[in-house]
């Protein structure tokens, strides 16, 4: 796997930690602010719904992790393969059902990474 991979890979993880954070510890804090298309009642009574989602995201970025670790490169491929897949499919849902940008901020970074990695 490339230098570049590896640091496209590695940003997509640690985006999805950003999110982990952001739905799991500062929900109705900072997710307010980014989340501005929410009525700022509905904060407080989904925290344990957006926690659960960013617990999601912990997963997602875990595996992206565990990827960058792995000795074997055919293994190595393989499982950022899946855990990209996961991001793109998550992020098409996300786009089609909540927010359109969804798409750019999540899917299109794992996009990037998935041709690179495939590419060279």
């Amino acid at each position: 796997m490339s230098l570049l991979t590896k640091i496209l890979i590695g940003l997509v993880a640690l985006e999805h930690l950003y999110i982990l954070w952001l739905e799991m510890f500062a929900w109705t804090t900072r997710g307010r602010k980014t989340f501005r298309s929410l009525p700022a009642e509905l904060f407080e009574p989904t925290k344990s719904l957006a926690a659960n989602q960013g617990l999601y995201n912990g997963f997602l970025a875990a595996g992206l992790i565990w990827s960058l670790l792995i000795q074997d490169p055919a293994w190595c491929i393989n499982v950022a393969i899946f855990f990209l897949g996961c991001v793109i499919v998550a992020g098409v849902f996300g786009a089609l059902t909540a927010q359109k940008s969804i798409f750019w901020v999540q899917a299109m970074p794992a996009i990037i990474a998935l041709l690179v990695m495939l590419l060279l």
